[in-house]
Formats: structure tokens, sequence, C-alpha cells
């Protein structure tokens, strides 16, 4: 069985946007990916801030997410004093919330990748002092 992969903003900003830089990129990565990719709420909110709140992309958002292409696989509500010790420590990044709910998530699946643009997570690490797989692309 294959890790599971977990979904950061940026690729799907990406994948909504043919005209963003990493676009191509992201569409060949999501080709070779088990679905569904993991992501949590504070994600599908950048996700459609970012993107303009376009019908037509946030209608996209929601269409992977009902057909079992994404899902949400965080509860908040469960996690948030990780999620907030996890933003304390990593203030001087700074640390997004989105990224500590992943950051978290990636505890919670200790098998799972990052797909991500975000170098952040080259410096976040899982359980302290764990590195994080990430699928990211070459920024050279």
């Amino acid at each position: 069985m294959r890790p599971p992969v977990i979904i950061d903003t940026g690729p799907l900003v990406a994948v909504l946007n043919s005209r963003d830089n990493y676009h191509h990129w992201v569409v060949a990565q999501l080709k070779t990916l088990p679905s569904p990719l993991l992501t949590c709420e504070a994600v599908i909110s950048e996700t459609g801030f970012l993107s303009g709140l376009h019908l037509h992309k946030v209608n996209a958002i929601f269409e992977w997410l009902n057909n079992g292409a994404l899902a949400i696989a965080f509860q908040f509500k469960e996690e948030r004093t990780a999620v907030h010790k996890l933003m304390v420590k990593y203030n001087d990044v700074p640390m997004s919330f989105a990224d500590a709910c992943l950051v978290r998530m990636t505890e919670w699946y200790p098998h799972s990748m990052v797909l991500t643009l975000d170098h952040d997570f080259l410096v976040y690490r899982k359980h302290g002092n764990q590195r994080i797989t990430t699928i990211m692309p070459s920024f050279g």
C-alpha cells in the first residue's frame, strides 16, 4: 500500500490556475499520486481565498471532496493543543494555522508525504525532531 499524501494549499491553488508557474508540475504529480489526497479545513479555506473565491474554482474543490479525490482527514477540535504548540514552536518561521494542522497530520499518518510548494516544510519537524517527507519541485 502506498503511503498517504497530504496536500497543502499551494498545489491546490496551482492546479486551479492554468497560468500558475507550478500548474503543469502539480498536474503531473497528481497523475501519479494515490487517492484520496488528505487535507484539512484550513487548507480548503486558504485555497478558496487565494483562488479569488471564483465560483468555478470553489466548485472544483467541492467536486474533489464529493468524488473522493480529496478528503478532510483532520479534526481541529481534538488537535487544538498540539496545533497551538506547533505554532508557538515555529513562531519565528512563522507557521500558519494551515501548516500547523498539516504537520500534525504527518504525526497521525507516520509514513505520509506532504505535497507542497512551501519551503517551510523543510524546516518543520514532526514529533519534534523527525523530518517530514515532502513532494515539491526543485526551486533552482
